[in-house]
C-alpha cells in the first residue's frame, strides 16, 4: 500500500531543497530552512519541502543543515551548544527560524521530507512528527538514526514514510551488481523512496536498472540535488520519480510540461 505522503501529487515530484531561496530574496539575507523559505516554497507551488533538522541544547527540534551556525550565521558555535532563543535571534534578520513543529502547524498542507541530522534529535523529532505522520517522510543517512526516529514515530502513534539511509543503498546497489531481484526486494523492505545523488565520487549511481528494479519493488527514486533545466528534463524523461532541488520554482515549470504522472 503507498503511503499517504506520496498523495501529495503524481510524479514526477518537487522536493523544495531546504524551502526557496529565490535570488532576490539571498539579496535580502534570507537564509536557507527559514520560516521564509518554506513560506516562499509553498507559495511557489510546491508540494513537497526537503529539510534537515537538529536539537538545541533546550530540546528544540530545528529546521538547520549544519552542525554549526558558521555557514549560515557567522557564529562559530555548534548548534547543539546554542538555546532556542539565542538562535531564533541570530535567525531574525535571516528569513526566521522555524522549528519542526511550527513548519508542521503553519504548513498543515505541505508534504515535509525530513532528514534527521544528529544522534539526539532522532527521538524528539520522530515524537514531534507522529500525529502528521501520513505527510512526513522521515530518513538520514545514518539508518540506525532513521530508525530511532521511525520508531520513536511509531511508539507515538505514527507511521511515516521513509527514505532509505546509506547502508542501505549500498546494499541496493550489490544487489543489482549482483543481478539479484530478491536481493534487490530485501534490501528495499520497509523503505517508500531511494533518495541519491545522479552520480556519487564518478560512478553513476541512477541507471535505467536500478530505476526499473526500485519500481517493481514499489519504490520511488529521487535525486538531488537537480539545479539545471537540462538536468531536470532528462532525469524525468529516463523515468525518476522526483527532484530535489534548490529551483523549486523552475522544476515545477518543468515537471508541468512533462506527461502527467500516477502515484504508484
Amino acid at each position: 500500500m503507498t503511503h499517504p505522503w506520496f498523495a501529495g501529487s503524481g510524479t514526477p515530484r518537487v522536493l523544495a531543497h531546504r524551502g526557496l531561496v529565490t535570488a532576490a530574496a539571498a539579496a535580502h539575507g534570507i537564509a536557507e530552512n527559514s520560516f521564509a523559505a518554506v513560506a516562499e516554497a509553498h507559495a511557489a507551488g510546491a508540494v513537497y519541502v526537503e529539510s534537515d533538522c537538529h536539537l538545541t541544547v533546550d530540546g528544540a527540534v530545528v529546521l538547520f543543515h549544519d552542525a554549526t551556525l558558521q555557514r549560515v550565521t557567522g557564529d562559530p558555535r555548534p548548534l547543539a551548544a546554542v538555546s532556542l532563543a539565542e538562535l531564533d535571534a541570530l535567525m531574525a534578520d535571516r528569513g526566521g527560524l522555524i522549528t519542526l513543529e511550527q513548519a508542521l502547524d503553519a504548513f498543515p498542507t505541505v508534504r515535509f521530507n525530513i532528514d534527521v541530522k544528529a544522534d539526539e534529535a532522532a527521538e524528539p523529532a520522530g515524537r514531534i512528527v507522529a500525529p502528521h505522520a501520513d505527510r512526513v517522510l522521515l530518513t538520514s543517512f545514518s539508518d540506525r538514526r532513521r530508525g530511532r526516529a521511525l520508531t520513536a514515530a511509531r511508539d507515538a502513534g505514527g507511521v511515516p514514510a521513509t527514505s532509505a539511509g546509506t547502508a542501505t543503498i549500498g546494499r541496493v546497489l550489490a544487489a543489482l551488481t549482483l543481478h539479484s531481484r530478491a536481493l534487490v526486494r530485501r534490501a528495499l523492505s520497509g523503505v517508500d523512496a531511494l533518495q541519491v545523488p545522479e552520480r556519487h565520487r564518478g560512478v553513476r549511481i541512477v541507471t535505467p536498472r536500478l530505476l526499473d528494479a526500485a519500481h517493481r519493488a514499489g519504490v520511488e527514486v529521487h535525486v538531488w540535488t537537480v539545479d539545471e533545466e537540462a538536468d531536470m528534463r532528462r532525469l524525468f524523461a529516463l523515468g525518476v520519480d522526483g527532484v530535489v532541488t534548490d529551483r523549486a520554482d523552475l522544476a515545477l515549470r518543468v515537471a508541468a510540461g512533462q506527461a502527467p504522472g500516477t502515484d504508484r
